[in-house]
């Protein structure tokens, strides 16, 4: 079971931003920027091209809404996406706030925010969906 599967079963807290029958999105906690968001389906698949099509073709969808409020939330040019998969062996998508490409970079330092400061950009982004 992966740590993702943890949170989606309760079994590990997370920054919960939205949540549909069939995907989840909650705040990075190793952010890049404030906002960073993880958008999960559901199903534990390894491979985000490996997820079953009805999860892969409602993934953006989903992701959407949640994306908007990041831009609406964050002073950036736009929500970027991003796939990596490397780290955990879950399918996920990131939605990062960008102003240039470097926002986006995966080998940079990641920020460390504190639960407070979390929680206020948790409830920022809820408060713009």
């Amino acid at each position: 079971m992966t740590i993702f599967s943890k949170i989606i079963a309760g079994e590990i807290p997370s920054y919960k931003i939205a949540e549909s029958d069939k995907f989840i999105a909650f705040l990075d906690i190793m952010p890049l920027r404030r906002g960073h968001t993880l958008v999960v389906p559901k199903v534990e698949v390894d491979n985000l091209f490996d997820v079953p099509d009805e999860y892969l073709s409602e993934l953006l969808v989903f992701a959407k809404p949640v994306a908007k409020a990041i831009e609406k939330s964050f002073d950036c040019n736009r929500c970027g996406v991003s796939v990596v998969g490397i780290e955990v062996p879950h399918a996920h998508v990131h939605l990062i706030p960008l102003n240039d490409a470097n926002d986006i970079n995966f080998l940079q330092p990641k920020l460390k925010l504190s639960p407070e400061e979390m929680k206020e950009v948790q409830e920022l982004i809820i408060s713009n969906l």
